[in-house]
């Protein structure tokens, strides 16, 4: 069986589609029929070669949902229920050996064997087609399977955020959830930033910061929770920072989340956490530069409590999922626009331009 996949072949070139052989399957595989692939802010990062992870060539996407075309063997979902052929499904992005010292701790993102579809794999090696941006790709056995038959079929695509974005937003409220009233700031307002702020207001949050660059994206924002939302273009960090102190009665935010994956974001997030506060970076998925601090006036004497989210793993996956069946309709505004395979490279360029928050690509 023949599929087609856009390629990425060098940095800071276009995409290529390319046609390939599928491998018939091995025990346990499931090829599925890519029906949507996101185009993450990530895969902006792999084809400038920002990311140290990536090998070329590569198909990128690690964002997708699709429909099963064949099984070898059985297979079920990770409620235990048999898939079959027809199925809608959606799948962890990444896939994990399940015994080394970290899966047995429970803590699978730190996985030494683990791969992400589109990220770690490249063309040169079988299976060959191991990312999104493909019309067929086929799952390895061990990948994390979700049945999404109870989701209307006009929001499938809607759901290929939950395996990024939405994943990671929830790992980071499983070692930080604000307690009710709290007053929360989030830093960005791509969808990473919305997530956190629909989950912040879902734990019960009193007062929700946004602040970020977009204006389009603030308020968007608003409808998935933030209460305030500070453009960084009208505004100086010295005014965000008087903002901060002012709702809070002169401390600073409870928590702070990071959501943009720069340095000087987290060197100025630093300084909106109240003494005793927690600051929460989940923003970088690659190297976002470097910056100056004092481990004893920005840590240590105001008792800060600093965590780095990295990536998730499927108890995420399924909380994200959780929230966005329940607010579909407001998720899929975050899903603009949707194009054809063909078209990888306009939507890499809209993404690029901030022309779209999530661009999603229908094989």
């Amino acid at each position: 069986m023949k599929t087609q996949a856009q390629v990425l072949a060098a940095f800071k070139q276009p995409l290529q589609m390319q046609d390939f052989d599928l491998l018939p399957l091995g025990p346990g595989e499931v090829l599925v029929r890519v029906t949507a692939a996101g185009v993450c802010g990530s895969d902006l990062h792999q084809a400038s070669g920002d990311d140290p992870r990536t090998p070329l060539p590569i198909v990128l996407g690690h964002e997708g949902v699709g429909e099963i075309v064949e099984i070898k063997g059985e297979k079920t979902d990770i409620a235990g229920r048999p898939l079959r052929a027809g199925q809608a499904v959606l799948w962890n992005r990444g896939v994990v050996c399940g015994r080394c010292f970290y899966c047995l701790r429970g803590e699978h993102h730190l996985c030494a064997k683990r791969f992400v579809y589109g990220i770690h794999r490249s063309t040169a090696a079988a299976p060959h087609v191991v990312g999104c941006y493909s019309r067929h790709l086929p799952l390895d056995a061990r990948t994390d399977i979700i049945a999404i038959d109870d989701v209307a079929p006009e929001h499938h695509k809607t759901l290929v955020t939950a395996s990024c974005s939405g994943s990671t937003a929830a790992h980071a409220f499983d070692l930080f959830e604000p307690k009710n009233g709290e007053t929360v700031a989030v830093l960005g307002a791509g969808p990473l930033g919305c997530f956190t702020a629909a989950l912040a207001r879902e734990c019960g949050a009193g007062r929700i910061i946004m602040i970020s660059r977009s204006e389009g994206r603030l308020e968007l924002a608003r409808r998935f929770g933030a209460t305030d939302v500070i453009t960084i273009k009208r505004t100086t960090p010295d005014e965000r920072r008087e903002f901060v102190r002012a709702a809070t009665g002169g401390r600073g935010a409870d928590a702070v989340y990071e959501c943009v994956g720069k340095a000087d974001v987290v060197r100025e997030g630093l300084g909106l956490v109240r003494p005793g506060g927690w600051f929460i970076t989940s923003g970088f998925g690659q190297p976002g530069g470097k910056m100056e601090w004092d481990p004893f006036w920005d840590l240590t004497r105001p008792d800060l409590k600093y965590v780095g989210v990295w990536v998730s793993h499927t108890r995420h996956l399924v909380r994200a999922l959780g929230l966005m069946k329940r607010r579909l309709a407001d998720f899929a505004l975050m899903v603009t626009p949707a194009l054809p395979l063909a078209e990888a490279n306009k939507a890499h360029d809209l993404m690029r331009r901030g022309e779209a928050m999530k661009a999603v690509l229908l094989p």
